[in-house]
């Protein structure tokens, strides 16, 4: 088995009388990618924060590449890389001023560092814009240009925060190429997101709800925690389905996907005789109602629909 990368144990961290991260126990192994999941204020960037040592925890503790995060916060950095959801570029530096600026700051010696930079605009596929300002790159590229800047004194563990919040669908593929092949060189990735087809990209996950932990394993143990069978709905009248469904359909968890509706119910016989009296009943025409294999998202709204109201659930997740 491989060694933890990351380790926390009881991690808590309050704000007044707010309980960001609460309890929180993880174990990272070396070389995987690690998924955080959760809504908003969920706690994910608090517990990046406290991991890479920016946030010292009210309670608990964590180790981090062989550091404690607590004891030894300056030898950590020296071991981890860490973009954050607003990665502080400079638009008025090219960009391999960025890198090179952040080779500064990271002491990384000069000699081998042009190459080390020429490696990383490579990697990247950023040499043909080597020399063009920062503040000119599209949202995709800058994504990259923060993670070459993040790389540039060879981290062993990777902390990326939503890297690819608001990046277009091509982009965001080819920054988890990126990710792949330096899992593939031996860093660990410990990433969260916002966008739950990513998450199925990653070897473990966390699914994370209001500092807590609601599961942790591959995405497909994860989905295996949906307490019942998962029904699609069709109508031509989606969003009133959903409502009536999540008012009148005792025991099951409705989510509104798209045009279809998804309901989990323990019987889904039961249910699904239910719910063809309903819409009858309401008048909606019904023009498919069958069973269908879960995605990641509909396990989370499916567990997370304990802890918070239904009709909020699709605002939160992605």
């Amino acid at each position: 088995m491989s060694a933890s990368a990351i380790r926390a144990q009881g991690l808590r961290r309050t704000f007044g009388e707010v309980v960001a991260v609460d309890g929180l126990d993880l174990d990272v192994a070396e070389g995987e990618i690690f998924g955080l999941v959760g809504p908003d204020g969920a706690g994910k960037t608090t517990t990046m924060r406290l991991l890479t040592g920016i946030l010292t925890s009210t309670a608990g503790s964590a180790q981090v590449a062989g550091c404690d995060v607590a004891r030894d916060a300056e030898r950590l950095k020296d071991h981890i890389g860490y973009m954050s959801q607003r990665f502080g570029l400079y638009p008025d530096l090219t960009v391999a001023e960025n890198i090179a600026f952040y080779a500064d700051i990271y002491s990384v010696p000069t000699a081998g560092r042009a190459a080390k930079i020429d490696q990383l605009l490579g990697f990247s596929n950023l040499t043909p814009f080597r020399q063009r300002l920062a503040g000119n790159l599209s949202g995709g590229m800058k994504q990259k240009l923060g993670l070459a800047c993040a790389l540039i004194h060879t981290p062993r563990v990777l902390f990326l925060d939503e890297p690819t919040n608001g990046v277009d669908p091509v982009s965001r593929r080819d920054f988890w190429r990126i990710l792949y092949q330096l899992v593939r060189e031996g860093v660990t990735i410990f990433v969260s997101t916002a966008y739950l087809d990513e998450a199925e990209r990653c070897n473990r996950l966390a699914l994370l709800h209001q500092g807590r932990l609601l599961g942790v394993g591959s995405p497909d143990e994860i989905k295996t925690l949906m307490g019942g069978a998962l029904l699609e709905v069709r109508t031509a009248a989606p969003r009133r389905t959903a409502l009536l469904l999540r008012e009148r359909l005792a025991g099951a968890s409705v989510g509104l996907f798209g045009d279809r509706v998804h309901v989990v119910a323990r019987d889904p016989v039961a249910a699904e005789a239910q719910i063809r009296a309903l819409l009858a009943a309401a008048g909606f025409e019904l023009l498919s109602l069958r069973p269908i294999q879960p995605s990641l998202e509909d396990v989370f709204v499916s567990v997370l629909a304990a802890h918070e109201p239904a009709a909020a659930l699709q605002e939160n997740v992605t």
